[in-house]
């Protein structure tokens, strides 16, 4: 049942999505059965005219409050609806929440997913630090004033969508604060609400990922300077070498012994792929021919394996000052407390501890997200 209905939240059962105000009970979430479709989409035919009906009518309503000014980040909308408006509308939305629970197998990712929810949920709740006042200074240049002017009236919170992508990466909902899109220029805009951002990121990541794909060990050096040395034979430089092997690595047409002979796509297709679908190791099955097939294990895997590393950091760093701030990518991004810093050792140890095994973690900090060239030292 859906807790608005009663004047307490039952401690387990089924509902349509996570709330924090469920944090503490057990729980089974629809929309993540349904993998993120809405309830329009999920509606069975029996109920979507009066489906209709209802979300027309809250419509209605959420029109006449943003042009009667009511500031929806104070009051909570579905509180100011009339009682009998509120009920009818969730009571259909309970049906619609059993016909998913009775028609959708259980996803077998759904508890990464069900915690994956949890951390963006909390990053979606904490306002982020944003000072765009910084970049009067550059308001002679028309983009800047363009993005001052949107960036001012955008609410400082990201909103992430877990099943934005094919692959598994996140991606941000309208309205969110653009944090996946802000142009580095901007960056600096972004300030820790602590005392500084710490940000971890996996070296060479895709590339790792295919390697443990392949069942092959981790360079415990930087994987570029690895490949020119080991793959290339000291013939190409560190940049030469990382276009060469990203150039061989996402077109199945591509011929290169050298690349070829230390990562093996075919043996990778193989074993995840079987000629219509991709079964990736962390649980998603994506629908792939041959020209994406490839493409689509590396980067749901990597994103997958980035993503567990973030349920990880987000555990660890319950109930203390510092916490996620946000992820972009494949890095994700600390509110550090000066008083825990010596955690940083730790957690860049968990952010490396990948199901497969350890992959090499860049560790950089900043005073806020423009500045942040300087390595940790751990």
């Amino acid at each position: 049942m859906t807790p608005h209905l009663t004047n307490t939240v039952p401690t387990s059962g089924r509902t349509w999505r996570h709330h924090p105000c469920l944090e503490e009970g057990s729980y089974e979430y629809a929309n993540l059965y349904c993998e993120g479709k809405t309830l329009d989409e999920v509606c069975p035919a029996a109920l979507r005219d009066k489906w209709e009906i209802q979300t027309k009518r809250l419509k209605a309503f959420y029109r006449a409050f943003r042009e009667a000014k009511v500031d929806l980040t104070e009051h909570c909308f579905y509180e100011q609806l009339p009682p009998g408006l509120l009920k009818e509308y969730l009571e259909l939305k309970n049906q619609i929440t059993t016909h998913v629970f009775d028609t959708y197998p259980k996803p077998a990712n759904y508890d990464f997913l069900f915690e994956l929810t949890k951390v963006v949920e909390e990053i979606k709740e904490r306002k982020i630090n944003v000072d765009p006042s910084i970049l009067k200074k550059r308001f002679a240049e028309y983009k800047v004033r363009q993005f001052y002017k949107k960036i001012s009236h955008t609410y400082p919170s990201i909103s992430y969508n877990i099943f934005g992508t094919k692959t598994g990466r996140l991606t941000t909902t309208k309205g969110s604060f653009p944090i996946l899109t802000i142009d580095k220029s901007y960056r600096s805009i972004i300030r820790p609400q602590n005392d500084f951002f710490v940000e971890l990121d996996f070296n060479a990541a895709e590339l790792r990922t295919l390697l443990a794909l392949g069942e092959h060990e981790q360079p415990v050096e930087d994987l570029h300077d690895w490949n020119a040395e080991h793959v290339y034979r000291g013939l190409l430089s560190r940049e030469e070498s990382k276009k060469r092997i990203f150039s061989w690595l996402y077109n199945p047409s591509s011929k290169d012994y050298l690349s070829a002979r230390a990562y093996d796509r075919k043996k990778v297709l193989e074993k995840y792929w079987d000629g219509k679908v991709v079964r990736t190791p962390l649980g998603r099955e994506i629908d792939a021919d041959q020209h994406h097939a490839l493409n689509y294990i590396i980067q749901s895997t990597t994103s997958d394996l980035f993503l567990d590393r973030m349920i990880a950091v987000h555990k660890f760093l319950a109930d203390r000052k510092s916490f996620i701030s946000f992820s972009i990518h494949d890095s994700l991004v600390i509110d550090f407390a000066e008083s825990e810093r010596n955690l940083i050792s730790d957690i860049a140890q968990i952010f490396s501890q990948t199901i497969f095994s350890d992959f090499l973690t860049n560790v950089r900090e900043g005073q806020n997200y423009g500045d942040m060239d300087v390595r940790c030292k751990l």
